[in-house]
């Protein structure tokens, strides 16, 4: 009785060890103009208390639209994890019209937040999951379903991903500059960001004072080497992991490597796809240099 106990025991902790999850949810396909089902996607995250942080034009196309949305919860979690975990405050929803249909996509959560939190998502996971089911929630009563999609990873693959070996994880960021202060940091972004810097847009801000934490969401509209260059190679479909992010902690800036995030969002990419965007880790790494300085 006791080997069948152990084996049992034995079993889920092996099936949880490889449960696998997908970046993406497709959510509906709504005949409907891209701004009606932008507007009433607003509206139902309003109503249920969540806080609409920006909305953009992706690649400066009238037929794409990322809203990004938290709330008070979303932050108090994704603060408690020291390492750029605030980027996880930020959830992604994907609106791409094409043939007078609008579909709707959503940047899995749970994805998000084991990429992120490693193996510290535990520690938080009870609190994490009522959230999700929050979030999940708003679109149920919009009569959304939820299909996975966008490749899938294992959760232990999430905890330390990296493409290939040799090839940067989440606790390998790109340091961007430090500052005297985070005030300094801080008045600095804002100053190049208001200026459209680089053809950079500020799609939205999430300050934190009193942690001296501040992420900012980027639009990155160079038509030769930012968003209409690289999702028009690497798959539109994953439009909500847009807009890219820099993080500030305390006086230092850093953002993830394009070498990870790029793979973390696009797990199927092939070695000849990702050859194709090469240079596009570091065309952003560019774009932020001219926000930060």
């Amino acid at each position: 009785m006791k080997r069948l106990l152990f084996v049992f025991v034995l079993s889920i902790a092996f099936s949880n060890s490889i449960w696998s999850i997908s970046p993406f949810y497709k959510l509906a396909e709504k005949e409907a103009p891209i701004t009606e089902v932008e507007n009433e996607i607003k509206e139902a995250l309003k109503s249920a208390n969540f806080e609409i942080l920006g909305s953009y034009k992706t690649a400066n196309n009238e037929n794409f639209r990322v809203i990004v949305f938290t709330n008070n919860k979303l932050k108090e979690i994704a603060l408690s994890y020291p390492e750029r975990g605030a980027l996880a405050a930020a959830q992604k929803v994907s609106l791409i019209h094409k043939d007078g249909k609008t579909s709707i996509s959503l940047l899995n959560p749970t994805y998000m937040f084991h990429a992120y939190f490693q193996e510290d998502f535990e520690k938080k996971e009870s609190e994490i999951k009522v959230e999700i089911k929050a979030v999940k929630k708003v679109f149920s009563e919009m009569g959304f379903t939820f299909t996975p999609f966008g490749g899938e990873l294992s959760i232990d693959d999430l905890h330390d991903y990296q493409y290939m070996i040799g090839m940067p994880e989440f606790t390998d960021p790109v340091k961007l500059n430090s500052y005297d202060n985070f005030e300094e940091g801080l008045k600095t972004i804002r100053k190049n960001l208001a200026a459209k810097a680089g053809n950079t847009l500020k799609i939205y801000e999430l300050v934190i004072p009193d942690k001296k934490i501040a992420v900012f969401g980027i639009g990155l509209l160079n038509a030769e080497e930012g968003e209409k260059k690289f999702l028009s190679i690497i798959g539109e479909d994953h439009l909500a992991a847009m807009p890219y992010e820099i993080i500030l902690q305390d006086n230092k800036v850093t953002m993830l490597h394009g070498r990870f995030r790029f793979a973390l969002y696009w797990p199927e990419l092939t070695m000849g796809t990702f050859t194709k965007i090469m240079s596009t880790p570091g065309d952003v790494e560019d774009f932020m240099e001219v926000i930060i300085e």
